[in-house]
């Protein structure tokens, strides 16, 4: 089976349909909510018996509505990882880059449970990622070992196909990151940011690094299903498949890239959960 640039463009708008049908669903009920309110039937209002002025009561802006979701999120007893937040004890912190080289921006240290993103924190994170020094290295590395495969023949060989590669390469992580980290987090509440565990047996941590693909916390802080890890990918391939030669244009190609694109993710926050604590034994060796 064959896919074409129509039939990802087709499925492209769809999703950002069924979506944007969501967002203007849910934005309807709550334009309704006061109607359908105010036309409860409520009894008489019984004799006053003593002068008073109840303060009117007033519904809550964007604002308001977020100073609770922190505030909500500040008074729970764990964090989305399940370790108790704002503890004495803390395991070794996340750093801002992994190696030096990798940047880790999206990483919450064990422990800590900061606010719920905002689109523009979302979007500065999806940036900063994106255009980082380190994303031209590591698309540069990715491209090579792809040219030097011939993953794609049709590409070619040497300078004038590694170039190919490699712009092919960048657009795909950068595409992605816009939809995994702020297009559809920020459409659908979810955060998605790693918290890390940071305490427990290694096998059971990196089990739960990898499964944050699967599972993320809304902006309340409850855990469920990361649509936008699992859509926003798929979304980002589904574009892919318009500058690609015409013979990755197929299901099965498809999906490896697809499968490809989840496993680097869930590897990346495996990483992300046990490098503090080869840094701090790395650190440790070296004072003795």
């Amino acid at each position: 089976m064959r896919v074409t640039p129509s039939f990802v463009l087709a499925t492209l708008f769809s999703g950002l349909a069924l979506v944007a049908s969501s967002a203007f669903t849910y934005s309807q009920e709550l334009i309704s909510f006061p109607t359908q309110v105010a036309s409860v039937d409520l009894p008489d209002a019984p004799e006053p018996q003593a002068a008073s002025s109840p303060s009117a009561q007033q519904e809550p802006s964007g604002d308001v509505e977020r100073q609770q979701e922190t505030k909500e999120r500040q008074e729970a007893p764990t964090t989305p990882a399940g370790t108790p937040a704002h503890t004495a004890v803390k395991p070794p912190p996340q750093p801002k880059r992994i190696l030096g080289l990798m940047p880790n921006y999206r990483a919450v240290s064990a422990g800590e449970l900061p606010p719920p993103p905002t689109p523009k924190q979302s979007l500065k994170i999806a940036t900063k990622n994106s255009f980082d020094y380190s994303s031209f290295v590591f698309v540069g590395i990715t491209s090579l070992l792809a040219e030097g495969s011939e993953a794609h023949p049709q590409l070619g060989k040497g300078v004038p196909g590694y170039w190919r590669y490699y712009w092919r390469g960048y657009v795909d992580k950068t595409d992605g990151n816009y939809w995994v980290v702020f297009i559809m987090p920020t459409l659908l509440h979810e955060d998605e940011r790693y918290y890390a565990k940071g305490q427990g047996r290694i096998l059971g941590r990196i089990a739960y690094a990898a499964s944050r693909v699967l599972i993320t916390p809304d902006y309340h802080g409850k855990n469920g299903f990361n649509a936008s890890e699992i859509f926003g990918r798929g979304i980002a391939q589904s574009i892919a498949l318009t500058y690609y030669p015409s013979k990755d244009q197929a299901i099965g190609p498809f999906m490896q890239k697809y499968a490809y694109a989840l496993a680097r993710d869930a590897m990346t926050n495996a990483f992300r959960e046990v490098f503090p604590d080869i840094n701090q034994h790395l650190l440790h060796r070296r004072k003795h």
